[in-house]
């Protein structure tokens, strides 16, 4: 009888090796009417209305940018429906009938090399911006901002480690996309007038060391290297990864483009590249579908708006009745759910589901783990019980805004204490 842990970590070797399967002619899709950094929404379409791939069919508001919402099928506006996001939420969802035409909208058109090649940084932050292109490896940031910068840059950073456990998505787009990431960070280094790039993978991942070296050169006119980091939980923060690969060590809350750096996620960067040649919105992501309450683990290259229930029964469903805790995005960082009922959007890396496993909060014995464990330095359990206190006086001084939320103070509490919840409410407080 193989162990959990062995099921999960067999289920990672098989994401990783099988080629990306694709789903991309679901019978609906499901676009978010607002998502964790917007609050309102406007309606570009009527019930009844047909509507092109590509087309701006809505738009979000946030409290400093507007997010253009793309309709990712073509086909029929049938009206809204609730589930829930990435976020956690149940939000309003707008529902479009798939006619499977695969009709593109006039917005959507092909730039030759040389149309590219000629557009200035304004241009192409446009662009970035018209197409809504986000931080695909989760953040949901509006990549066009990073572009508004006018400190000079010298260095692109393309992130590449996935260093979160079962996540093998972005493993599969190094493999599958070589050229796609290659042009990307062309076009990248002529936003910025950047003199080189660097793609930070794992050192441990040789086949794409190996592959990537034949690819660089195919493209003699791209200065770009590979950042070989270690293997290790959390070295995909943008910080960890900034000092392994540049020695550059960021003082906290300070900007990258400040010591001339820019980094984007590897799907990002290929999300770039189909924005300034295609003029295209995020309409298709890849994903993993993994944990230990899935038949068939799978990496999916899915339309943006699916269900993840139709995701499910494509990796033949559940193990067996359950019950799961559903994770959208990784396990360390991604938002917990009790049921399926939820939808892909640009920001999903991944859906994990597990077993559900009930554990009993004891009290705090004062351990330190959750300090040791803190890649920031902070003092979780000292911010905990500021929280708990609701004294806001000592939380500005604990400094919980700094926090990266990535869930190692919660996993390595030996009370089995939730101590990121009381961190995230400290960031509220001091805020």
């Amino acid at each position: 009888m193989i162990s959990k842990a062995k099921k999960i970590s067999v289920g990672k070797l098989v994401t990783k090796e099988l080629p990306t399967l694709r789903f991309v002619d679901p019978d609906y899709v499901y676009l978010a009417t607002i998502n964790a950094r917007t609050k309102k929404f406007e309606s570009f379409i009527n019930e009844g209305d047909r509507c092109l791939i590509g087309q701006k069919i809505g738009m979000r508001y946030g409290d400093f940018f507007e997010q253009p919402i793309h309709a990712t099928v073509s086909g029929v506006f049938v009206g809204f429906e609730k589930h829930y996001h990435r976020s956690g939420k149940l939000v309003d969802f707008i529902k479009i009938k798939n006619d499977k035409k695969d009709e593109f909208s006039p917005e959507c058109f092909t730039r030759s090399e040389e149309e590219i090649m000629q557009l200035n940084k304004d241009e192409i932050t446009n662009i970035v911006k018209e197409t809504a292109l986000v931080g695909l490896g989760g953040s949901s940031f509006p990549t066009y901002v990073k572009f508004l910068t006018n400190d000079p840059i010298e260095t692109i950073l393309i992130n590449a480690i996935e260093c979160e456990p079962l996540l093998t998505s972005d493993y599969r787009i190094m493999k599958e996309y070589p050229d796609r990431i290659m042009k990307g960070i062309k076009y990248a280094l002529h936003a910025f007038n950047a003199k080189n790039a660097i793609i930070c993978l794992k050192k441990k991942h040789k086949d794409l060391i190996e592959l990537y070296k034949e690819v660089f050169k195919r493209y003699p006119d791209v200065n770009v290297s590979l950042g070989l980091m270690k293997d290790f939980y959390p070295q995909g923060w943008e910080v960890l990864m900034i000092k392994e690969a540049t020695k550059i060590n960021l003082k906290p809350k300070e900007l990258p483009s400040r010591r001339g750096i820019m980094d984007f996620n590897v799907s990002t960067i290929v999300g770039f590249y189909k924005a300034l040649k295609y003029n295209m919105p995020v309409i298709k992501r890849n994903i993993t579908i993994s944990g230990d309450g899935i038949k068939y683990p799978q990496n999916l290259r899915v339309r943006v708006g699916t269900s993840i229930k139709d995701l499910i029964s494509l990796c033949g469903g559940y193990i067996d009745e359950g019950p799961f805790t559903f994770i959208l995005g990784g396990p360390m960082m991604g938002a917990s759910l009790d049921n399926d009922d939820a939808i892909i959007s640009k920001t999903v890396t991944s859906i994990i589901v597990l077993h559900r496993q009930e554990f009993k909060e004891n009290p705090c014995v004062r351990c330190g783990s959750c300090g040791y464990s803190c890649p920031v330095g902070l003092l979780p359990w000292n911010i905990m019980n500021a929280s708990k206190a609701i004294n806001r006086e000592k939380l500005k001084k604990l400094h919980p805004e700094y926090c990266i939320e990535c869930g190692l103070c919660s996993y390595s509490c030996t009370s089995k204490i939730n101590v990121l919840d009381y961190v995230k409410r400290a960031k509220i407080l001091v805020k």
